[in-house]
């Protein structure tokens, strides 16, 4: 259900309580804003999190140890050194 917020002259824009309240922003918080083709996204740091983590899961799958000591065991041998 698309609710309307205005967006004021310094761009500051007020979300409804009873959202702020379903999306646990209650007390305040930080949104990431995604612009894309159909418009712009707003999610919370907890839905940004758990996007992330899920894109970086799929790209994992199948690849060798990611930790970041095999990383730095590998890095000597791929850069030559």
């Amino acid at each position: 259900m698309p609710i309307q917020v205005n967006i004021a002259p310094n761009g500051r824009m007020s979300l409804p309580a009873d959202l702020r309240k379903r999306m646990g922003l209650s007390d305040g918080g930080t949104v990431f804003v995604e612009e894309t083709d159909e418009g712009i996204i707003l999610r919370t740091a907890a839905q940004a999190v758990a996007r992330s983590q899920a894109l970086a899961k799929r790209f994992a799958e199948g690849a060798s140890d990611l930790s970041v000591d095999a990383f730095l065991a590998r890095r000597p041998a791929e850069s030559g050194e």
